[in-house]
């Protein structure tokens, strides 16, 4: 069901303990309007603006309240926030909850690229999580084990003993086997990448989450059939994600524009899936030990996700960049896929490092990184 209405009005309509899980990402008290269009030319636009911080928590608080009315007693509640308020949000929230209610304040770290603050890159938005009461619904979800963890850690059950934590052993004091653990369970640190400008799933409205995030909210604090409300819906991301996941939903919000986007979105889902959480990071990384060993020599910075360019020295020339390629095809192919990436990026010349020996043309230096003088020549190179 979607709604057109300020969110106060429509929850105040609904009766007590209907909804099994809510989550809300409301104005997070940015003082600003925030805007934008997507690719079709069609603009959206919400007010971030305040009077007072006072304005803004009292405008929140009375919402939260009747939130926590149609909130089942088996249900949780999820607010997504950033810096701008999040220490007096979660003082609200205890407020309002109860903090024996607190459960788990969610980090979604993301990567943007941005130097235009001077202060450390904002990479990261908060999520608090909380229940209406201790019986409340939770579905643990297991990541596999990092590579650093050892064989007994993941076979090998534990039981806590007066306070300390041990191996678990049997009446002849072996210790007990466990061959069921499923991995991991799910930390309050999801790293999600933020919707890319040309995902499928983007359509252009201001502060759209990927659907990734909203599922692994939606996973761990419903079931199937559940009801999921979101009372400032936006775009309609958590709606769909419900949708695709087999939850029925409620959406709420005052602007009209956004309630039709969301419609539209429904009668249509798509979900960009994310190579990162499907493949991991390692599948980016295209060096080997032998690579990396060889590139740390220079002052550079190394490039995973280009044939033509594997690293790139951090010193310009004349304001231009140089590009590292190390050898891993046939030297003509090599040679050829070093001086066209190179002339895209703009490099005033390149370096190739080879075990062979042919024609180069004249942007491109060879180096071999057998030669006895290889350290001599690289700061040399590096000094001038």
């Amino acid at each position: 069901m979607l709604y057109c209405d300020d969110c106060l009005n429509i929850l105040k309509r609904m009766q007590n303990e209907t909804v099994d899980m809510i989550y809300i990402d409301p104005p997070f008290f940015t003082q600003t309007i925030q805007k934008l269009s997507n690719s079709d030319g069609q603009f959206y636009e919400f007010k971030d603006t305040w009077k007072s911080k006072e304005e803004y928590l009292q405008y929140i608080k009375l919402r939260l309240l009747e939130m926590k009315r149609v909130l089942k007693k088996t249900g949780n509640f999820f607010l997504h926030c950033d810096t701008s308020a999040s220490c007096n949000l979660k003082l609200l929230l205890d407020e309002v909850f109860g903090e024996n209610n607190f459960k788990s304040e969610i980090i979604w770290y993301y990567k943007r690229w941005s130097n235009s603050q001077k202060r450390l890159l904002p990479n990261h938005q908060t999520i608090y999580f909380y229940s209406k009461t201790k019986d409340y619904k939770f579905n643990t979800i297991f990541r596999e084990y990092s590579p650093t963890t050892n064989i007994d850690q993941i076979l090998q059950t534990r039981e806590r003993v007066k306070g300390k934590v041990r191996y678990k052993k049997d009446s002849n004091g072996k210790v007990v086997c466990n061959t069921n653990k499923m991995g991991v369970p799910l930390s309050d640190v999801w790293e999600i990448p933020f919707l890319n400008p040309k995902a499928k799933e983007r359509v252009g409205y201001p502060t759209q989450k990927p659907i990734e995030l909203l599922d692994r909210i939606i996973q761990i604090s419903t079931d199937k059939g559940d009801t999921v409300l979101d009372a400032f819906c936006g775009s309609g991301t958590t709606l769909v994600s419900a949708k695709l996941l087999g939850r029925k939903y409620i959406g709420i919000d005052k602007n009209p524009e956004a309630i039709n986007l969301s419609e539209r979105r429904l009668n249509a889902p798509i979900k960009t899936e994310s190579i990162l959480l499907k493949k991991g990071k390692d599948s980016y990384k295209t060096k080997t030990d032998k690579d990396i060993a060889i590139l740390n020599q220079f002052d550079c910075n190394i490039v995973q996700r280009n044939k033509g360019i594997d690293a790139i020295l951090k010193k310009l020339y004349n304001g231009q960049p140089i590009a590292l390629k190390i050898q891993k095809e046939p030297f003509e192919e090599s040679v050829k896929l070093l001086n066209e990436a190179s002339k895209k990026k703009n490099c005033k010349f390149s370096i190739l490092i080879s075990e062979e020996f042919g024609e180069v043309p004249n942007n491109i230096i060879l180096l071999n990184p057998h030669d006895s003088l290889f350290q001599d020549k690289i700061k040399d190179f590096l000094s001038k």
